[in-house]
């Protein structure tokens, strides 16, 4: 029963969490670090979100199988298949959200851009404090922190910046100009550990 209970909001946290970052998309105002590279790549060469979203998870548990030696391959392996149910819900949070940045003000995007920061650190802290299947995310800034010999939020700031820094080389390099990286992307990177904490402290 309570196994039961534990997968129920495990995938309630991943919805809350797609929809949190879709909603960061949505805003203009730049994405979550974690998902930076796959926004700008797939702005800039108008591929599927979503698809680039399950590619860059791949990477990610490449990653950990390699920064691990291979301890604990088959866990890690099991991260694909999520990685692919969560890019589809991602496409489908875009494909039914009808808000245009564009064709509202500054303030109501910032307004907006309080939502998916809420949702993104409360849909994190349940699918983590789950203790099941990692998102990718997660997965990957857990074991840059092992072994480095580090906690978890220095591993998540050294994963964010060079997610972003990645981002920015891209967009400079292929677009001649930053795409994906903004205000959103800051207010993420200050505010979404906080709320992690203070739901896993609730």
């Amino acid at each position: 029963m309570k196994q039961g209970i534990r997968w129920l909001l495990y995938t309630l946290g991943m919805l809350v969490l797609a929809l949190g970052l879709t909603l960061n998309t949505k805003t203009g105002l730049g994405v979550s670090p974690i998902i930076s590279v796959a926004f700008g790549v797939s702005e800039i060469w108008g591929l599927n979100f979503g698809d680039v979203t399950f590619l860059l998870y791949g990477l990610f548990v490449a990653g950990q199988i390699a920064l691990r030696r291979g301890r604990g391959w088959l866990a890690d392996l099991l991260q694909l298949p999520l990685s692919l149910a969560f890019s589809r819900v991602l496409n489908v949070y875009s494909a039914v959200i009808p808000y245009r940045c564009e064709a509202h003000s500054l303030w109501e995007n910032l307004l907006l851009l309080a939502a998916p920061v809420l949702l993104t650190g409360i849909g994190a802290a349940v699918t983590v404090n789950m203790r099941l299947v990692p998102n990718p995310g997660a997965g990957i800034v857990a074991a840059v922190a092992e072994r480095l010999g580090r906690d978890q939020g220095f591993g998540k700031n050294l994963v964010d910046v060079c997610c972003v820094a990645l981002t920015c080389v891209i967009g400079l390099t292929a677009a001649g100009r930053v795409v994906g990286v903004g205000l959103g992307t800051v207010a993420a990177m200050v505010c979404v550990g906080r709320v992690i904490a203070l739901v896993t402290r609730l």
